[in-house]
């Protein structure tokens, strides 16, 4: 589990951490009177409240209940998905569950496809809550425990060329004295990438420690980064060693790189050009033999070209860079990937079966949230059809409804699928296609880089068509 989780799970009686946001003061109220017997209940009203709260926190809870609709968008969804993609920066290990009254088909899988482990509607019915949360606490202790015993999780399985490639990238690298920047989209196995160059190297006996760039303050980061002396903040009661000197001949991993404040960028170009440091409150130069180990899910020289980025730093973390594949490159790889989170994760439980047909449909389906969502569904999965078949039909009440029109044309299922959703409670045709349509949209963006001239045209639409439907369907455009 990450740095900076809020506690180990493993320690009996002892309360895990968890984040509840919610702008109804009687929910939170409510809420958290009848969870503070099982949960350290932290509260927040909106997305930004969320953030600081974390920041104040010295770790980050491992559990999350968050709401869709929240300010200042209390009647759609963005702000929520939002902040499921911010906790999952700050904490790619957090369960987050999604309370909400929002529960549109399209909703609950959109979340689940960003990292959400789960989605309770409202009117919240406490037991079935409770019976939740218990679920995801027990996969958070049996995470650690599989980790503990060195079973694997390892998410680089796979026969294709695009992992065979990284692999050789990783071990050419691995001995090298230079920083190594590793880019790829989120949930790919970036932390694993950096772990895997640490084991391979001659520093493997010496200390592999991270730090998440998103997680902390600008002055709490420099605090982790660097070390302070007592006395040189509020709350500095103490001498405390940074992670470049507690790291000593080791490797140090900063996690989303992109986010580190750019007050700290010229103190980590000073440490990569010289291995020159302070702490907080003294003036006394230290040195760190650290090698620097980066990782972004951002186009980080497009952060250059727009200013939010130092490009003599770029360039020194860029002296050797990885690329980690998106799952939709890795062929076959999600079925070796599914077939081992489907025996890890079956917990003493008989594991579910996948049919040719659901075999294929995997094979084809595009996984916008790459490793992380594979391994989510599998667990999904397994949590309701433990020992028994699964074909295409359950498959895709797992998935990203954008992506599940292509199979469902050639599926026997379209017509069974279709009434299924027909006869779910509160189906409305009008909210199915504009979810459909802000999918497309925001993948468009997100591939463009927030480009709408690009955008448009991997769409198919003129500019100001694009403008005036991310207008009325409020999607956000990426900076």
């Amino acid at each position: 589990m990450n740095e900076g989780v809020a506690s180990d799970l493993r320690e009996t009686g002892e309360r895990p951490g968890l984040l509840l946001v919610d702008d109804d003061g009687l929910i939170v109220e409510s809420l958290t009177l009848v969870l503070q017997d099982s949960y350290e209940v932290y509260s927040a009203a909106n997305r930004k409240e969320a953030k600081q709260l974390l920041h104040r926190l010295e770790g980050v809870p491992p559990l999350a209940l968050i709401d869709l609709g929240l300010p200042p968008l209390p009647h759609k969804p963005d702000e929520g998905f939002e902040l499921v993609t911010e906790l999952l920066v700050i904490n790619p290990e957090m369960k987050i569950l999604v309370l909400s009254g929002q529960s549109e088909m399209s909703n609950i899988q959109h979340a689940l496809t960003l990292g959400a482990v789960d989605f309770v509607p409202k009117p919240c019915d406490v037991p079935l809550l409770k019976t939740r949360l218990a679920h995801q606490a027990m996969m958070l202790r049996a995470e650690q425990d599989l980790g503990s015993e060195g079973m694997s999780r390892d998410t680089l399985l796979g026969d294709s060329e695009a992992i065979k490639t990284l692999h050789a990238s990783i071990t050419q690298y691995a001995d090298t004295p230079y920083p190594v920047l590793i880019e790829g989209e989120s949930g790919t196995g970036k932390e694993l990438v950096a772990q895997y160059i640490h084991d391979r190297s001659a520093r493997s006996k010496a200390p592999f420690l991270t730090i998440n760039c998103a997680a902390f303050t600008a002055e709490l980061l420099e605090a982790q980064l660097f070390g302070h002396r007592k006395g040189a903040f509020t709350g500095a009661t103490s001498h405390q060693v940074g992670f470049f000197e507690e790291s000593g001949e080791g490797s140090l991993f900063l996690d989303e790189i992109g986010e580190l404040p750019a007050n700290l960028q010229s103190k980590l170009l000073r440490v990569l050009e010289n291995g020159e440091y302070y702490r907080l409150g003294e003036t006394q130069a230290r040195t760190s033999n650290a090698r620097i180990i980066a990782a972004t899910n951002r186009d980080l020289r497009q952060e250059v070209r727009e200013g939010r980025f130092r490009q003599d730093l770029y360039h020194r973390l860029s002296v050797l860079t990885i690329t980690v594949p998106p799952l939709r490159e890795r062929g076959a790889d999600s079925l070796i990937l599914f077939e081992e989170f489907r025996k890890v994760y079956a917990l003493g439980n008989a594991p579910f079966t996948l049919n040719e047909e659901a075999s294929k449909f995997l094979m084809e389906y595009p996984f916008p949230g790459n490793v992380r969502e594979l391994r989510n569904i599998v667990i999904r999965l397994g949590a309701k059809h433990a020992g028994k078949p699964v074909g295409v039909r359950e498959l895709m009440m797992e998935v990203e409804p954008a992506f599940t029109a292509p199979a469902m044309e050639s599926s026997q299922e379209q017509d069974e699928a279709m009434e299924t959703e027909l006869r779910e409670k509160g189906f409305r045709l009008d909210a199915r296609l504009d979810a459909w349509e802000r999918r497309y949209i925001s993948m468009a963006l997100d591939m463009s880089g927030g480009n709408l001239s690009k955008a448009a045209r991997l769409l198919g639409i003129n500019r100001t068509t694009l403008y005036s439907r991310i207008q009325r369907l409020s999607i956000h455009v990426p900076e």
